[in-house]
Parts: C-alpha cells; sequence; structure tokens
C-alpha cells in the first residue's frame, strides 16, 4: 500500500498533522506503538492557553500564536474546552506588582479581540476567589481555558479517520529505507508500506525514530518531566489559581472532576521518556505549593492519584528547565526522500503545527493546498455553545440523569446523539460498568476510538479511572474482548 504521508506518533501533533493532511485529501496512514496520546499529550495541565509565564523569556509570537488559537480551538470544540477564570495572588518577593500588571495587560494585548474577559485586579467583593487564600489576598484575576487533552488529540485523530486517514494504534515503525519513489517501511503488525513522506511526531522518542531513519539532526531536545498530584477540593468554586513560587515557577490549582483539586506542574530535567514516573520530591514540592497558597492544608496521605509526562522540547540553550522555549521547530530532511521531525511544541498550537507542517510538506512534494482546519468544527463540536447542547441533551436523555449527560455531553459533544439515536430508556444502554460507564459507551470507545486496554477506556477517554473497582476493570476488559462491530 502507497501513502502520501507516513506519521510517527498519535500525539496531539501527529494526529493534527494527519487531519490536516487528510482534509486536503492526501492519503495519510498515522502508526503509533501505544494509544493515542498514550504518554505527553494526556499528561499536561489541561489548559489552552497562551502561557503568561512565557512573556518573561519575551516570547511574544509564541503568545500571540497560542492566545489566536485559544480562540480558534474554543470555537472548534465548546464541548472540550471550556472558559475558565485564574486567579493570581500577588507575592511580591517574587514578581513586582507593577511587572506582573503589566504583563497581564500586555497579555490581553496580544490575545486581540478575544471572546474571554480581560484581566482585572482582585477585589473587596471576590469572595469566593479570597476565601480559600492565606496571607495578603491581593492578585489578578485573568480567563484562559480547560481542555480534556487526552479528547482533543482523539478528536483530531477521528476527524482525519472520518476525511480518510488510516489510524493505526499498538503499531510502531520497525525499519524505514528510502526508496526512488520515496519510503518503504515496515510496520510491527507485519505490513510493508510505502509512503512519498514520513513525518517523524514521536514526541519524547523523536531522536530514536531520527535514527531509525537515518535523518538529519534537528536543533536537539530537552527532556522535561512534569507532574501533577490530585487531591480533595481544596475550594469552593470553578476557577483556578496559578501560584508564584519561591524560585520563581508557577504552578496551577485546577479543578479536577467536580471533587478534586489538581497540581501542578514540575520541571524535571531527565535522560529518557521512559522516566515520566513521579519522584517524592515533586509530590514534596507540590503539596509545599498547595499548602504555601491556602487553607486548607494538605499531606502525603492526601494524595489520591499522580500523573506524569515528558515533554519534548526545543534545545535553546536555557539555563533552566522552566525557562526553556514551549515553541516548535520543524525540520525537512529532503536527501531523496523527505522526513519531517517535530522538535517541541504544546497541546495549545497543535493545529497551526499541523498546518505549518503540512505547507512544507506540499512545498517538498509539489502538492496545492486547498483547504485549512482554521475554522473547521472537530467532530461533537458543531454547537453553537456548550450550555444549550447539554439542556438539548438533558431534555432528550432525563434517563442519563444530570451528572452522566454533563460527562458524556463534555466528551462526546453532539455525536452523543448519533451514540444514543435508537436508546429511550437507561436499559437501552446496556449494563452499567462503574462509574456511569455503561456498555453502548464502552462499544462506542472500542469500535469508534481506537480503545483497546481498560486504561485507554478509564483514564484517556472517560477519566473515571477513580471511580471503579476492581471487578468493573474485569467487566470492561471482557467487552473490550469481544469482535469490534463493523
Amino acid at each position: 500500500m502507497t501513502y502520501d504521508i507516513l506519521i510517527i506518533g498519535g500525539g496531539i501533533n501527529g494526529c493534527a498533522i494527519a487531519r490536516e493532511a487528510a482534509l486536503n485529501g492526501l492519503s495519510v496512514l498515522l502508526v503509533e506503538k501505544d494509544d493515542l496520546a498514550s504518554h505527553t499529550s494526556s499528561a499536561s495541565t489541561k489548559l489552552i492557553h497562551g502561557g503568561l509565564r512565557y512573556l518573561e523569556s519575551y516570547e511574544f509570537r509564541l503568545v500571540h500564536e497560542a492566545l489566536h488559537e485559544r480562540e480558534r480551538l474554543m470555537r472548534a470544540a465548546p464541548h472540550l474546552i471550556r472558559p475558565m477564570k485564574f486567579v493570581l495572588p500577588h507575592d511580591n518577593a517574587v514578581r513586582p506588582w507593577w511587572m506582573v500588571r503589566a504583563g497581564l495587560f500586555l497579555y490581553d494585548l496580544l490575545g486581540g479581540r478575544s471572546s474571554l474577559p480581560k484581566s482585572r485586579g482582585l477585589r473587596d467583593g471576590d469572595a469566593l476567589y479570597r476565601a480559600p487564600l492565606r496571607g495578603e489576598k491581593r492578585g489578578f484575576v485573568y480567563a484562559d481555558a480547560w481542555v480534556d487533552d487526552a479528547r482533543l488529540t482523539l478528536a483530531m485523530a477521528v476527524d482525519a479517520a472520518q476525511m480518510g486517514a488510516q489510524i493505526a494504534t499498538r503499531t510502531a515503525l520497525t525499519s524505514a529505507t528510502r526508496t526512488l519513489k520515496g519510503w518503504r517501511a515496515t510496520l510491527s503488525d507485519g505490513r510493508s508500506v510505502e509512503a512519498r513522506a514520513l513525518v517523524n511526531a514521536a514526541g519524547p522518542w523523536v531522536p530514536r525514530v531520527a535514527t531509525l531513519l537515518d535523518a538529519e539532526p534537528g536543533p536537539g531536545l530537552r527532556l522535561v518531566k512534569g507532574s501533577h498530584i490530585v487531591v480533595d477540593r481544596l475550594y469552593d468554586g470553578e476557577h483556578a489559581y496559578i501560584l508564584q513560587q519561591p524560585d520563581r515557577r508557577i504552578v496551577f490549582a485546577v479543578p479536577w472532576l467536580h471533587r478534586y483539586t489538581a497540581i501542578g506542574t514540575t520541571d524535571v530535567p531527565v535522560d529518557t521518556p521512559e522516566q515520566a514516573v513521579i519522584g517524592e520530591d515533586e509530590i514534596a514540592y507540590l503539596i509545599a505549593a498547595s499548602n504555601r497558597a491556602f487553607f486548607t492544608q494538605v499531606a502525603r496521605s492526601d494524595v489520591r492519584h499522580v500523573w506524569s509526562g515528558v515533554r519534548a522540547l526545543v534545545d535553546d540553550g536555557a539555563d533552566e528547565a522552566r525557562t526553556v522555549t514551549r515553541d516548535y521547530s520543524l525540520v525537512i530532511d529532503d536527501d531523496g526522500a523527505p522526513v519531517l521531525t517535530v522538535y517541541g511544541g504544546k497541546i495549545t498550537t497543535a493545529r497551526a503545527l499541523g498546518e505549518d507542517a503540512l505547507r512544507r510538506l506540499a512545498e517538498v512534494l509539489g502538492l496545492p493546498l486547498s483547504d485549512s482546519s482554521r475554522n473547521r468544527p472537530l467532530p461533537g463540536g458543531d454547537a453553537t455553545d456548550f450550555e444549550s447542547l447539554l439542556s438539548r441533551i438533558r431534555d432528550r436523555y432525563p434517563f442519563l440523569g444530570a451528572m452522566r449527560a454533563e460527562r458524556m455531553a463534555h466528551a462526546y459533544g453532539t455525536q452523543l446523539f448519533d451514540m444514543l439515536d435508537r436508546v429511550s430508556n437507561v436499559a437501552g444502554m446496556g449494563t452499567d460498568l462503574g462509574g456511569g460507564l455503561t456498555e453502548i459507551e464502552l462499544r462506542w470507545m472500542r469500535d469508534r476510538e481506537w480503545a483497546r486496554t481498560v486504561d485507554d477506556v478509564l483514564w484517556r477517554r472517560s477519566k473515571l479511572g477513580m471511580a471503579v473497582d476492581d471487578a468493573a476493570r474485569e467487566r470492561i476488559n471482557a467487552l473490550l474482548a469481544e469482535p469490534t462491530q463493523a
């Protein structure tokens, strides 16, 4: 089988490139050695943001692009991405008041005509924002957005597949050689395929794939581990906090699954992607950051869940991991057969990266580009706004119950009407597998979203991993083993 493009890596960058290529009519095969978004792209702080702290590193272009992408993504996936207020308590010992105020003013300016409110100072009437905080209660309020990172990655892949791309999970590239027509690649499932061009979007594994391809080296990578902890809810409200630390880093405290608060992230240099495991020193650092900020104190025994990911950042020579650029670099090696390698990037700018990558590949391959995903909704995202969508879902499917309706509306958007098209009561959804997950939803994940394991289902597609027991896991595993529907 011959493809225009073979993409290695099913994280947010690889899926965004596949989507852009399929939108322009190219034949695409994406291979991922594990599950989609199974590594870095499901281990973020779950934010779509410009990166306020990047202004200190003078990355004005990156912040400008990210803020404009934030607007596009909120329109493209209102079910997966929602606006969120951020409270920034002031600590004059870390940064002077004028510097933070000037940074927020510039952040607003770079965002242009945003649908989100402008930044402002904390007011006396902001009791909800101020009440949880210890110490001096001065600070600021600004707006960014929260995202289900794994499902955003999945939505990119689903959209690409609906336009003809082939997505092969649990499939690794084992070898690749240049030919007169491009590349001949061997895959771990035994297939041999040909492609006019390859894309190395393997994230932290980019150097290993580049060596396999004998591709021209790029700018180099810095592997930086970012970890998070989850504790019982620390405060009321759906807002987040951005906490300045004595070492000038920042830590977010973000609402998580209604009942919890997620705290992160860290910046720890590592040597290999396999080191994406939280350390006790990171847990202690995040607990200390929380306890300095909030009246509700946290102990090690209060940590309910953790996650870690290794970010593959462009090595710009920065002295500290926290100041390494979050921008991306695309390198094309066109020595006979083109290979494009993706270095760096962040979830907010992945769509733009996909557009940029395809433009560069099209130039090398001599292909015309006819379309862009800039104004294209993601699957499930063709709704005016989330609240009206949720109201429709609750009216049409009252048997879901309020909490399950909200969870499924966020996960599937308007696709939920397709999933439940022939369902008129709770019995029609099949057995409850735990946490509100039913057979009909599980089969949708398996048949349309490449779910193959219990973790695929519970941690990346539903976020129900903290709500089910071992018996439920066994039931889920048994159903996943059933034959896939055509």
